[in-house]
């Protein structure tokens, strides 16, 4: 493949990623028309079907891709944090607080599962868990959390954040259960800090 035509593939890329980003959010998966989405991007069909397969592929490439931003600020939220046990509590709540932007609540926490299946399988989500282990691994070995199993801890940590903030998008009110949320996140995970 020639350097222009890569660049061009790339482009195009990039173009239908941000018109079915632009149409997820408004519309969701199932009301985003996939006409209207590859006009709006100047394209065809058959660049959506050379680019990502089908509409559940472009959808799959958009939650990765506000998935990982998601992550990116969760870390940037707990960036000012003293240490690893508020930064690991900042970054949880961060992501939780996130069900409320209604871009990552329709596209992320309600259609994503919708439609690809348990979040938790997402390779965005696994990139995640490796740094919830990560930093579970340093709050064991300096004594700050008890000696759990590192990976059993992560896991559990990461998904009830997840599973928090699928409640506070999926939740009739949910900046009434946003706070309910963080609560309890922060109670479970003391549970965990050595005394």
């Amino acid at each position: 493949m020639t350097g222009r035509r890569a660049e061009t593939m790339e482009a195009n890329r990039a173009r239908l990623l941000a018109a079915a980003r632009t149409a997820f959010a408004a519309h969701g998966f199932a009301g985003a028309s996939m006409d209207e989405l590859t006009a709006a991007a100047g394209l065809t069909r058959g660049a959506l079907y050379h680019g990502f397969g089908d509409k559940k592929g472009l959808l799959a490439a958009v939650v990765a891709q506000v998935d990982g931003e998601m992550a990116a600020r969760a870390r940037a939220a707990s960036a000012d944090a003293g240490d690893d046990w508020q930064a690991l509590l900042a970054e949880a709540a961060a992501y939780i607080e996130m069900a409320l932007d209604p871009e990552v609540r329709r596209i992320v926490l309600l259609d994503g599962p919708a439609v690809l299946g348990d979040p938790s399988r997402w390779p965005s989500q696994n990139a995640c868990l490796a740094e919830t282990r990560a930093t579970v691994a340093r709050l064991v070995a300096a004594g700050t959390m008890r000696p759990v199993d590192v990976e059993a801890a992560a896991r559990l940590l990461s998904g009830a954040a997840l599973n928090a903030a699928l409640w506070v998008a999926a939740s009739d009110a949910p900046a009434t259960a946003l706070p309910r949320a963080l609560d309890a996140f922060a109670l479970m995970a003391d549970g965990l800090r050595a005394r």
